[in-house]
């Protein structure tokens, strides 16, 4: 089968489309024809291996010391089920789903296995509205949004700062917290900004131009989805009792967010778990409900992979970067 091979750690050129072994579903698994997949900020931090220095190690060793071991990257994906492994399964051939790979990583390729014992992989039928191009958009971003906004406590009434909104857990955390009943305010670069509030924000602030923590008032939660704010001007926004929640904190962020966590009422939550077929039961529904959906920037082939990930590292995308796998780019 064809895929994009991870040769090295390093820039976009490292990935080149070869011929590879089509992988064989094993117990419990669905092998996916993948139709579409992502380029996320994640598959671009492992491409070129740069993480905070307090998870480097362990990931390095899962990966590959010296090149990468986990060869395919891509996180997401939605296809037909090809072929089922050994043992019971809610899916059949020919079955239209989506879903994430784990730390197995896999879609960037004509076929993936998923689900089954694969850590962090879920598996659930696609929203029949969707194209396979949008389907595959969902799941890492909305369901890591979900699981964000659950530990935070996000609920009615409350009022909420989202920093970095115009990405893939962005875009999903917007439109999720103003399901969930809170006042939303989106950061994010000027060009972005309509479409935020198209998918709902109350207020949206250009962090370009100019601090943006300067008069934002008071918040019950602050979403941090880059990681790259300031720390003490942020925490100062919070009201007493608010919470500091951090998708990928650096490692001088992490120790002060714990030390006032200790020392504070104010709280700083980070990622930990992964996410389950109840999150994607959660997003599915929230998607057949209209109330949630996915923004799509840009398409592009399998063999220009390198290509998307240029485009991702520019940090200008809205929302999401699908590389179509089977099928054409205008539709699906």
């Amino acid at each position: 089968m064809k895929a994009i091979v991870c040769t090295a750690y390093g820039g976009p050129d490292v990935l080149r489309l070869e011929e590879v072994e089509k992988p064989r579903a094993k117990a419990g698994e669905v092998l996916v024809r993948v139709h579409a997949t992502t380029a996320s900020r994640a598959d671009c931090e492992i491409r070129r291996f740069e993480f905070p220095a307090w998870v480097w190690l362990p990931i390095r060793l899962a990966f590959g010391v010296v090149k990468p071991r986990v060869r395919i990257l891509g996180q997401e994906f939605a296809g037909e089920v090809e072929a089922l492994g050994e043992g019971p399964t809610a899916f059949a051939p020919g079955d239209r789903v989506y879903g994430t790979t784990g730390i197995g990583l896999g879609a960037y390729a004509e076929y993936v296995r998923a689900g089954g014992r694969r850590a962090g992989s879920v598996v659930g039928l696609m929203p029949a509205a969707l194209s396979y191009a949008e389907a595959a958009a969902v799941p890492y971003g909305a369901m890591e949004a979900l699981r964000f906004l659950r530990k935070g406590g996000i609920g009615a009434g409350q009022r909420i700062l989202i920093i970095g909104a115009g990405g893939s857990f962005g875009t999903y955390a917007v439109q999720l917290a103003k399901q969930a009943g809170a006042e939303v305010v989106a950061v994010d670069s000027g060009g972005k900004l309509e479409m935020l509030r198209e998918l709902g924000a109350d207020q949206v602030v250009d962090y370009t131009a100019g601090d943006f923590t300067e008069g934002a008032g008071d918040f019950d939660i602050v979403f941090d989805v880059v990681g790259r704010a300031p720390f003490g001007q942020v925490v100062r926004l919070l009201r007493p009792g608010g919470r500091y929640v951090v998708a990928n904190p650096h490692t001088a962020q992490l120790l002060r967010g714990l030390w006032a966590s200790l020392t504070s009422d104010k709280k700083m939550i980070i990622g930990s778990g992964a996410a389950t077929d109840e999150h994607l039961r959660a997003v599915t529904e929230l998607i057949e409900a209209g109330e949630l959906r996915p923004v799509v920037d840009r398409r592009y082939p399998l063999e220009q992979a390198a290509e998307a990930h240029r485009y991702a590292e520019t940090e200008q995308k809205l929302g999401n970067i699908v590389i179509v796998v089977d099928g054409e780019l205008s539709r699906d």
